[in-house]
């Protein structure tokens, strides 16, 4: 039975989280996903390392919490526990200054050796949580926290406190798994001795995977995307782990990432010109201009702005940008790259400044606040990525009404619906192959919407500002997730029955103001709208429903025990009698099943019959049809032979014809004195020429009329004994099935 009254409790481990430190997605994920569970009634504690690079504003807030020490393979290594309370979420810091203490998260000889000792900490710390938190899901992020499902199986199994706990490892990218060599078994993780350790984390004859021990050993797998979850199952994607994804498939699914809404709000937004809103767009072009004027680009409302903040490599698709740029600047659209990455690629893009001064910007340098007002000020923003897991930039251009150019490919498939110019449909532009060309096609798509439709242009801006890309959504999956794993536990009712309203609340179509018939995804934009104010007030109303029947609770519960004992008697009376009844009732019906069964199987013997007559009676056709070619093939023979023997007839008359005129030149020559030696000798010629001549052409005419006659003749009789025997065998065959049913029956 569900136990009501505990609460879903969590430990969420990442390598990084915003606020405090973050290099990528995965601090954005591990800062918003933890406070949007809390929301939702979960208790979590965030397990981070307390890098030297924490602001010293925080780092007075903590408190020491524990300390214990931690077995690495022959070390015994110091570990604290430092508790911090931020926007209701609490947060432990892993402390230890010999593997943390340094001014960058990663990049560092000993990795390996440092988040191995991370994860035993986790692992570990299980058991020196606050009084009344017992872990229920142990979720892990990405390789630096791959260890701990593998520590928790072969070092605490058995144990009270950890047989509980279920673990969930989520992969953020999984070209970066933490491969080392074999030596760190023994030498760190001591699992050298274990053989299905050992086994399991083996991914060569020299190297250890500790993503892939995470994706062996884990009670769940998740990725940042439905598709992305889809793409790592096959060899292009799976960096070499796509055997093992394909395995534990119907472990792994994909749940697509929020942003955190409140941080990312044109409204309110401090970093950006001017605010703005969905409906109230002005200020975006007021933003737009101060930002051209900011990286010296030509201040035009009339020509697009497309913006890229990114890391300027291979994967974000900065080779597709190399080649298609000269193409897109020399069209009138104005380009401006933000991020550091690759020498090549930061040449190429000041080589594009110096040669389009005015339309091409590159800022190479790594700026958050300038990243604001690109995503605020520009009309498009460009991902055209080899690959992405998820992806936020673009989720963050469409908050503020400038729309993604992206490629097909993981997140960005799963958040960008490619606009429809014959519905209106979409939020930005995609394109499928990973190829310059097609990018740029792309980008011209969408400049000359831009250009020749603002209208449409503008209504694709709002739909795409109206998306809702909030991690409510994503915690949402997230607790099916966690509750399907521990059933026993249930799920708060406020927040199951919100989240039930929100998908089966039905939607009302709004009036909307007549326009033309381009715009059919108005409506759309509308509805949105309207079913995020019901999904509110439905949550807002189911809390007050729920304090009122927590309230009656009581007040109903004294009557419900008074009453049991005197129900449970006529209870018992009604379902002896129901029992009769239906007793009753299927004696009744069984000698129907019994004369049912009879006649249904007689339909089933005479409907065979049926079928065997037909098919026989085909066979009588068929050997009909026989005789009838044969016939066919007799008279061709006959209308051969008569056309051969007129053949012949009329050669050996042309063949007499010209003999008789040669005889007839020979006497001529005669009478006229010509030499009596050349006379004889000429006829003799001309007449033996027409003797071979006359039996050459009987020959050739008799010998092929004879082949044919014989062909046919053969063929003919074959033709008749291969459909006479076939009757006979067939008929046979058919009849003796038919026999042996009709016994059976």
């Amino acid at each position: 039975m569900a136990d009501s009254s505990k609460k879903m409790q969590i430990v969420f481990a990442s390598a990084e989280c915003a606020p405090f430190v973050k290099t990528g997605g995965l601090g954005d994920v591990a800062g918003s996903l933890p406070a949007a569970l809390v929301r939702a009634g979960a208790e979590v504690i965030v397990m981070v390392p307390k890098y030297a690079t924490i602001k010293d504003e925080y780092k007075a807030q903590m408190e020491h919490f524990a300390d214990f020490y931690v077995s690495l393979g022959w070390r015994n290594e110091y570990c604290g526990l430092e508790k911090l309370e931020h926007d209701g979420v609490t947060y432990m810091f892993i402390d230890n200054e010999r593997y943390f203490a340094r001014d960058y998260p990663y990049g560092f000889f000993d990795d390996g050796e440092r988040f191995a000792f991370f994860s035993k900490a986790i692992t570990e710390s299980l058991q020196h949580l606050p009084a009344g938190f017992e872990c229920d899901i142990l979720h892990c992020n990405d390789w630096q926290t791959a260890l701990a499902p593998v520590f928790l199986r072969e070092f605490y199994q058995g144990l009270p406190l950890y047989d509980r706990v279920k673990t969930v490892f989520s992969i953020h990218n999984v070209a970066f798994q933490g491969q080392f060599s074999d030596t760190v078994m023994e030498d760190i993780l001591g699992v050298a001795h274990i053989p299905a350790a050992a086994s399991q984390l083996r991914c060569d004859a020299c190297s250890i995977n500790y993503m892939l021990g995470a994706l062996r050993y884990a009670d769940a797998i998740t990725t940042v995307s439905p598709t992305y979850a889809s793409e790592i199952q096959t060899p292009e994607f799976g960096e070499g782990l796509d055997g093992v994804l394909r395995e534990r498939s119907y472990a792994l699914q994909g749940i697509l990432n929020g942003i955190d809404v409140a941080g990312f709000d044109p409204a309110t937004d401090k970093r950006i010109a001017a605010n703005y809103t969905v409906e109230d767009r002005s200020g975006k072009a007021v933003c737009k201009a101060k930002l051209q004027e900011e990286l010296g680009l030509e201040v035009r409302d009339d020509r697009p702005l497309m913006v890229m903040v990114t890391r300027l490599t291979r994967q974000k698709g900065m080779d597709l940008v190399m080649y298609a740029l000269d193409r897109i600047l020399a069209g009138g659209v104005q380009v401006a790259v933000l991020g550091t990455g690759d020498r090549d690629y930061e040449d190429g893009l000041r080589y594009f400044q110096d040669k389009y001064p005015g339309t091409m910007a590159a800022r190479i340098e790594f700026d958050p606040a300038l990243s604001q007002r690109m995503y605020a000020g520009a009309d498009m923003f460009l991902m055209p990525s080899k690959f992405e897991p998820c992806g936020l930039s673009q989720i963050i251009a469409m908050r503020y009404g400038t729309l993604p150019i992206v490629r097909e490919t993981g997140g960005l498939k799963d958040t960008v619906q490619p606009f429809n110019e014959f519905t209106g449909e979409g939020t930005g532009f995609s394109f499928t192959n990973f190829n310059g060309d097609e990018m740029g096609d792309a980008v011209f798509r969408a400049a000359r919407l831009f250009w020749d439709n603002r209208e449409a242009w503008d209504q694709l801006v709002t739909q795409a500002m109206s998306q809702d890309f909030s991690w409510t959504r994503s915690a949402d999956k997230y607790l099916d997730l966690y509750f399907f794993m521990h059933p026993e536990i249930e799920r708060p009712a406020g927040v199951a029955e919100a989240v039930a309203a929100e998908e089966s609340a039905p939607v009302e179509e709004p009036k909307a103001e007549e326009k033309p018939a381009a715009k059919p995804a108005a409506k759309k934009t509308t509805t949105r709208k309207t079913t995020a104010k019901k999904a509110t007030a439905s949550k807002s109303s189911v809390a007050k429903t729920t304090a009122t029947k927590a309230t009656t609770a009581k007040a109903t519960a004294a009557k419900a025990t008074t009453t049991r004992k005197r129900t449970t008697a006529t209870a018992k009376k009604a379902a002896e009698a129901e029992g009769d009844e239906l007793q009753r009732e299927a004696e009744a019906v069984q000698p129907r099943h019994v004369l049912a069964r009879v006649v249904g199987q007689g339909h089933v013997a005479l409907h065979v019959i049926v079928v065997v007559l037909v098919e026989l009676f085909g066979l009588v056709r068929f050997a009909h049809e026989c005789l009838d070619h044969t016939v066919a093939l007799d008279v061709l023979f006959d209308h051969g032979v008569e056309g051969g023997q007129r053949v012949a007839d009329g050669e050996e008359q042309r063949v007499g014809v010209r003999g008789q005129a040669a005889r007839e030149h020979k006497n001529e020559r005669r009478d006229a004195g010509q030499d009596e030696r050349e006379s004889p000798i000429d006829g003799e010629h001309h007449a033996q020429g027409a003797h071979e001549h006359d039996h050459a052409v009987g020959d050739l005419i008799a010998h092929p009329t004879q082949a044919v006659a014989d062909r046919v003749g053969v063929g003919g009789q074959a033709a008749h004994d291969v459909a006479g025997a076939r009757v006979v065998e067939i008929r046979e065959v058919e009849l003796v099935q038919l026999l042996v049913f009709v016994g059976d029956e």
